[in-house]
């Protein structure tokens, strides 16, 4: 009798792991073969690879199609090859496609992961609504002495570091420089991230990133069951517990209400102040066709998540685009120079200060920070959710609400049919006269269409201002430990962390202009 409900247990569970494998076969549509349970991952498992280079390679095996199928666990997925498809997906036919679906449970959602980026439907739209504004031209301006100040000290460790003549992890450096501007700008503290390696503040960037096999296994689970295991939480308590703490105790402070000090929590305070956020919803309709009105209440949790998202993306991103850059302008000595050059003649026009108007002003630093963003671009994938059945263009082919649509940017960017030499470093690629040549969604580091990334200026701004004040004083070189090919952590997620950090050698520079 064991051995019959141990055979009727296997087979229902064989059963249920595979219901869906015939999914695109029906659709005639071509697919990575999967396996029970695991889907089509088994690769990424054997070749110990990154989610981001596991979508890469699947891109590359497919070199004639516009779409192929995939699974995740028992879930159809699409990763998406064609551009025009893609345009279509982000920008054209963005009501199928508004959700992310990172919460495998709609309505079961822990704390922080009500923020922006993981945020689907009515929450999303009407906090992006709110929040758009934040990021104008005039708060990043607004900004800008606060990164002044990080850069000042920046500079200062840097000095101290190149002093020793040993060799400099980069990427720590950049890390600790992004987190303590956030720090600042984002919860209006002196986070001492750039003094103190160990610093809370860097801690808590750490651990946020800090992805380890049991945060895969609680992803696994929560796809394969999202109803049974949806109190299963990605981030550690201790996080979130840290977080929503450090944000009340600020909040408490001010007595809830702006301190004038411009910074996120206290825009997140104004918000509060103005009650209710209303808005036309993505998710409801009237019967005559039009958006339902909705409204979302502003609780201490939701306003934290926004604030923690503001960290993690802020410095995480930020760094690693900045590290990078350097990195390959150590390998570049010819772009290095000429982004040191144009520095000098910057700054020689503002009095010898770093301000905002002058990293505007570096337009060949910022085509080598493009260019070495689409070479190594930090969240490697865009995913979408269909909110609906979507019949693909031009095709009798429909998928169905919940499908995961994947878009590897990485794969896009390094693509021969839409960059020549893709493995070069040609900062040229994105100047002015030929940036209309770089065909529309192959470039895409901070995604496109109305869920493309809000933080982009500001990203971009900081990173700018931390590489041009380490150029300004130093020559970045290759040192002893370093490599030429970075090592992609197979534990990565969304965001592409490297293993063994970028150590480079700073050498002062000698030909400074003054």
């Amino acid at each position: 009798m064991l051995l019959l409900l141990i055979g009727v247990i296997v087979i229902a569970l064989y059963f249920y792991g595979t219901r869906n494998f015939k999914y695109w076969e029906k659709r005639g549509v071509k697919f990575e073969k999967p396996l029970i349970f695991v889907g089509s991952n088994l690769k990424m498992f054997i070749d110990n690879v990154s989610v981001s280079e596991r979508f890469a390679a699947l891109y590359r095996s497919y070199p004639n199609e516009r779409f192929v199928g995939f699974f995740e666990g028992n879930g159809p997925g699409l990763l998406i090859r064609d551009p025009e498809l893609i345009k279509r997906i982000l920008l054209t036919d963005f009501r199928y496609f508004h959700q992310r679906g990172l919460n495998p449970h709609k309505t079961v959602i822990e704390p922080l992961l009500r923020n922006l980026f993981t945020a689907d439907g009515d929450l999303w739209k009407l906090m992006r609504q709110k929040l758009t504004p934040t990021f104008s031209s005039g708060k990043l301006k607004a900004m800008f002495p606060l990164i002044v100040e990080r850069t000042e000290k920046l500079a200062k460790i840097a000095d101290d570091l190149a002093e020793t003549g040993e060799e400099v992890d980069i990427r720590e450096l950049m890390a600790r420089y992004t987190t303590d501007f956030i720090g600042a700008c984002g919860f209006g503290i002196d986070s001492t991230a750039l003094n103190d390696e160990n610093s809370d503040f860097r801690k808590l960037g750490k651990s946020i990133f800090r992805i380890t096999k049991r945060d895969h296994f609680v992803s696994f689970l929560k796809r394969m069951a999202p109803e049974t295991f949806k109190n299963l939480t990605f981030l550690a308590p201790d996080i979130q517990n840290k977080t929503i703490s450090l944000v009340r105790q600020i909040m408490g402070q001010r007595n809830y209400k702006p301190s004038g000090r411009n910074d996120f929590i206290d825009m997140m305070l104004e918000l509060k102040q103005k009650g209710k956020i209303t808005g036309e919803s993505v998710e409801k309709r009237n019967p005559d066709g039009t958006p339902k009105i909705v409204e979302l209440e502003l609780d201490d949790q939701l306003l934290s998540a926004q604030v923690f998202i503001f960290f993690a993306a802020g410095f995480e991103t930020s760094s690693s685009a900045s590290s990078f850059l350097l990195h390959m302008l150590a390998y570049h000595p010819e772009a290095q120079e000429r982004c040191q050059k144009e520095v000098d003649e910057v700054l020689q026009r503002y009095d010898g200060k770093l301000c905002f108007e002058a990293v505007k002003e570096m337009k060949y630093m910022e085509m080598a920070f493009k260019e070495s963003i689409r070479i190594l671009p930090s969240p490697g994938f865009l995913l979408r959710r269909a909110a609906s059945k979507y019949t693909i263009p031009d095709t009798d082919i429909t998928i169905d609400e919940d499908t995961l649509v994947i878009i590897s940017t990485e794969a896009m960017a390094s693509d021969e049919d839409y960059f020549e030499d893709p493995e070069e470093f040609i900062p040229e690629r994105f100047h002015p006269d030929n940036i209309d040549k770089i065909k529309k969604c192959t470039f895409m580091p901070f995604g496109d269409g109305p869920r493309s990334c809000i933080g982009e200026r500001m990203g971009i701004m900081q990173s700018m201002a931390g590489v041009a004040t380490i150029l300004r004083k130093f020559s970045v070189l290759p040192s002893r430990n370093t490599i030429r090919k970075p090592l992609i952590d197979p534990y990565s997620l969304i965001v592409q962390t490297i293993i063994g950090g970028l150590p480079l050698a700073l050498k002062r520079r000698t030909n400074i202009a003054n």
